[in-house]
């Protein structure tokens, strides 16, 4: 299986809004507190945009969406990431890309 790397895909979320994803440490302590419990992975899904991985991300559109927004995940951040401003970002640019809107 071979998997596509677009760079600008990163440029391309960030048109969108803001997306401060290089922060993140993939340390993970965010999904920890996470209430939904469904397998969302914030440093997973940040991965993806700054590595370009795009079709990985367009695959994780139905988690993206099934965060709350809470925002539990940023109190427990060390590196004070805005999760919830990246994931409004990525609904953002998946409403674009994924469903046409």
């Amino acid at each position: 299986m071979t998997t596509a790397v677009s760079p600008a895909l990163l440029d391309e979320v960030r048109e969108r809004g803001e997306f401060d994803a290089s922060a993140c440490m993939s340390c993970g302590i965010c999904t920890a507190g996470c209430p939904m419990d469904a397998g969302l992975s914030p440093r997973r899904l940040f991965r993806h945009v700054v590595l370009g991985l795009e079709d990985q991300l367009l695959a994780e559109t139905e988690s993206v969406y099934s965060c709350l927004l809470c925002r539990l995940c940023e109190e427990s951040c060390p590196a004070g990431v805005h999760i919830s401003e990246n994931v409004r970002t990525l609904r953002s640019y998946l409403n674009r890309r994924a469903f046409g809107l």
